[in-house]
């Protein structure tokens, strides 16, 4: 288990009170205010069908989801957002990705470098790190999804690239251009997904020592604070016995 499953499962542990910390409805909004400036109409703009269902994966209620619609499309939500991506490295050399929409670059940018800098790693230029990743599509169900074989052949059903099985989630992945297609198929059989995004893949990762896993925890911690960031992806890995020392 490594990199982004890695991260998710460490929040997935650390519990519901982080979940509050993280305000995942504000970032949840903020990704359905910018999918509409493509259009309304969830059939015709899958990036607001991705949205629609992330935010139905995190219990959003369906009136909240289509009030933020109404008031993007109807021209009533004054704020723009503008997707940044910060690349750097963390601590052991880890690099890192961090994902954001946001109303102020200067304000993010300071944050975002500020973390870093903090927890002893470096912000680096756009591209200095995504080279070691891949952009794909990312979806999440429980554990208790079914038997292994179920899930395999569900994932190949579904047209994933691949799935992976750890503590808490099972998690699919495929092509950018094939992901609303796979989460749709994947929603016939097992219903609304955990989590449904566009997300990064490291090609390989890196193994920590217990202080190096200690400092970048603290890290992510500080940077999932931080209202406008809205994904951490990363290429480490933490054996279960260092991961069991650090969070309980």
């Amino acid at each position: 288990m490594a990199g982004h499953s890695q991260f998710k499962n460490i929040m997935h542990r650390k519990g519901a009170q982080d979940k509050k910390r993280a305000k995942v409805f504000t970032r949840l909004i903020r990704e359905l205010t910018v999918a509409v400036k493509a259009g309304s109409d969830p059939d015709a703009n899958p990036g607001l069908r991705s949205a629609i269902a992330a935010a139905r994966a995190a219990n959003m209620p369906k009136d909240n989801i289509e009030r933020v619609i109404k008031k993007a499309t109807g021209g009533g939500e004054e704020t723009n957002y503008d997707e940044i991506r910060y690349e750097g490295y963390g601590p052991g050399g880890v690099a890192i990705i961090v994902d954001a929409l946001t109303d102020n670059r200067n304000r993010t940018a300071s944050e975002v470098r500020s973390a870093f800098n903090k927890f002893g790693g470096n912000l680096g230029e756009t591209n200095s790190v995504s080279f070691m990743f891949d952009r794909v599509g990312l979806i999440s169900y429980p554990l208790d999804l079914g038997t292994s074989d179920e899930v395999f052949e569900a994932a190949v059903e579904a047209g994933a690239e691949n799935v992976t099985s750890s503590e808490g989630f099972h998690e699919f992945s495929c092509s950018p251009e094939e992901f609303n297609s796979v989460r749709e198929q994947l929603e016939v059989h097992f219903g609304s997904p955990e989590s449904a995004s566009l997300g990064w893949k490291a090609h390989n990762n890196i193994s920590l020592t217990e202080d190096q896993a200690s400092t970048l925890i603290k890290l992510f911690d500080t940077l999932d604070d931080n209202e406008d960031v809205q994904s951490v992806f990363a290429n480490f890995e933490i054996s279960d016995d260092i991961m069991s020392k650090l969070v309980v």
